[in-house]
Parts: C-alpha cells; sequence; structure tokens
C-alpha cells in the first residue's frame, strides 16, 4: 500500500481555464466556484475560466482563484473516497492544505487568502520589493550572499525549494547585489523574479500584522489529516498553533525541502498535487527521484491519477 500525501501550489501557478474541466465534469467542484463566488460577491468562475491574464495575476485574485481551484480539484477524490496520510502546500497552499484537513471551512479560508494578498501587496510600495532565484548554490552560500548584501538594504532567503533551489527576497538594490554575488559564487543562474512584492521575508511583517487581526474572526476546527507547517518544516502539533504560524509565515521562509524530507521520513512515497501546475511535483523529483509525484489539475491528470491510485 503507498502512503499519499496531498500538497498544494502556492501563487505563480495560476492560468486562464484553471479547474474548468473538473468543474464541468464533476457537480462538487462546480459548487466550490459557486462558493467562492458567493462568499467573495464577485463571479470567481468568469474571472478563472474567462477572464484575462492580467486581472488574474493581482496578488489578491491570484490567492483566491488558486485555493478554489484545487479544492474544486480535491473533490472528485473526496468522492472516490481517498484520504490521504498528510497535506502540505506551499506559502499560499498552506491555507487549501488547512481546508482539506477541516481545519479552517472553506468560505472563512477564501475571504482570508483574498484579504492575506492585498496585505501582502500593501506592506511594501509597488517596485521597491522584489525576489530572485538562485539556482545551484548550497543554502550557506546563499545565505552568506544576503548578509553580505544587507548594506543595501533588507535581503533574506524565501523558499528554501529544493536542493540548489533558492528563493531570496527583499529591496531590488540588495537583491540584485545578491544575485550578482551568487553569480561570483558559482550560481548556475540567478534571476530576479517577476513578481509583485518580496514575499516571505521581513518587510512582509506589517502583512501579518493584519493577517492576524482577520484570523481573529476565524474559528480553527481540529485537523482529520496532520498539516506540515512551512514554517517549521515540521507537523502542526496542535490548533492553538494554526493561526500564530499563518501569521509568521508571510515574513518567515517558506522551508518545503525539509517538509518533504519530513514526510519522505515516515514513509511517504506517493505525492499528489492538486490544484494548477506541476511545479512542486519538480521539487519533490529534485529532493527524491524514488517517489511518485502526481497531479489532479484536468480531467486527464485526475483519470491517470485515479488509474494508479486504484
Amino acid at each position: 500500500m503507498s502512503k499519499i500525501a496531498f500538497i498544494f501550489a502556492g501563487q505563480g501557478a495560476q492560468y486562464i481555464g484553471m479547474g474548468k474541466q473538473i468543474a464541468e465534469n464533476y457537480p462538487l467542484a462546480d459548487e466550490i466556484f459557486d462558493r467562492a463566488s458567493e462568499a467573495l460577491g464577485f463571479d470567481i468562475k468568469e474571472m478563472v475560466f474567462n477572464g484575462d491574464e492580467e486581472a488574474l495575476k493581482i496578488t489578491e485574485n491570484t490567492q483566491p482563484t488558486i485555493l478554489t481551484t484545487s479544492i474544486a480539484c480535491l473533490q472528485p477524490l473526496l468522492e472516490k473516497g481517498m484520504k490521504p496520510a498528510v497535506v502540505a502546500g506551499l506559502s499560499l497552499g498552506e491555507y487549501s492544505a488547512h481546508v482539506a484537513s477541516g481545519t479552517f471551512g472553506f468560505e472563512d479560508a477564501v475571504k482570508l487568502v483574498r484579504k492575506r494578498g492585498k496585505f501582502m501587496q500593501e506592506a511594501v510600495p509597488v517596485g521597491a520589493g522584489t525576489m530572485a532565484a538562485i539556482l545551484g548554490l548550497e543554502k550557506q552560500d546563499v545565505i552568506d550572499c544576503c548578509k553580505e548584501s544587507s548594506d543595501k538594504g533588507v535581503v533574506e532567503p524565501a523558499n528554501f525549494n529544493c536542493p540548489g533551489q533558492i528563493v531570496i527576497a527583499g529591496h531590488v538594490a540588495a537583491v540584485e547585489k545578491a544575485v550578482e554575488l551568487a553569480k561570483g559564487k558559482g550560481a548556475k543562474r540567478s534571476i530576479i523574479l517577476p513578481v509583485s512584492a518580496p514575499f516571505h521575508c521581513s518587510l512582509l511583517r506589517p502583512a501579518g500584522e493584519n493577517l492576524a487581526v482577520e484570523l481573529e474572526q476565524v474559528s480553527v476546527n481540529p485537523m482529520k489529516i496532520p498539516v506540515i507547517s512551512n514554517v517549521t518544516g515540521e507537523y502542526i502539533q496542535t490548533g492553538d498553533y494554526v493561526k500564530s504560524l499563518l501569521i509568521k509565515q508571510v515574513s518567515s521562509s517558506v522551508l518545503w525541502e525539509d517538509s518533504i524530507n519530513r514526510m519522505l521520513k515516515d514513509g511517504i512515497d506517493t505525492f499528489v498535487e492538486i490544484g494548477p501546475g506541476k511545479v512542486l511535483s519538480g521539487f519533490i523529483k529534485k529532493i527524491n527521484k524514488e517517489v511518485t509525484t502526481l497531479n489532479v489539475e484536468d480531467i486527464d491528470s485526475l483519470n491517470k491519477t485515479m488509474e494508479q491510485l486504484g
């Protein structure tokens, strides 16, 4: 018997038409889109299925649309009675993981991530911050590049995605300096990313403070499936920690590689990426080539996953 984890994508995976095939073929998935529209007060289906890329790229739209698509794509698996041993998600995806675990009600989560997107965008003036991907350097080298560049402003590791892929975030000048230093240390590539804000660094603390106020209004239910936190790379021990970890998550490094290694250590051998894209599956293959990675984002991938999981 394979031991399965469900994992959920973060921001950047969005595209027009995501989830459409599954919504058209599974009434419960379609209903998720309707519930999101009702909770948010606008037609999310129209935005996702027929909208334009630019509108979808706005962070306060991206976050609820990806969460909605991910939870819609989860429905066929739930209908078949599939239950994973653990759930996790990258950044925004952690909210989808909490919905899958039952920690948050779907409506609460979709409203929360729309506000989260808005707060993250507003925390730093547009153009003041950026992010960069550093490929082919060890963790310590990237940390050193950030330290050596801090005379130009804030720059910190934002995502430890997989061996040889680390994303940094901070003030533009500091990130640019760190990128140059990384090239000097032998990085295969170091590239500025087309993002609208420097996510997962200390500049985002104000967003966390605003999020804390919103989280006070939301009830946390007992977790039905264990959830791994981005902040610690470990299981969230009790529901009491859920809110404080999500507040910290906005301005802390995402420990994705540690999260996957934690699951591997516990015998997870099959990862099902639910929602748009296959970015996380790519990271997992770089961490461990032996495991099975599947995904569910359209009818083909759903059928293939169902077939493989029997």
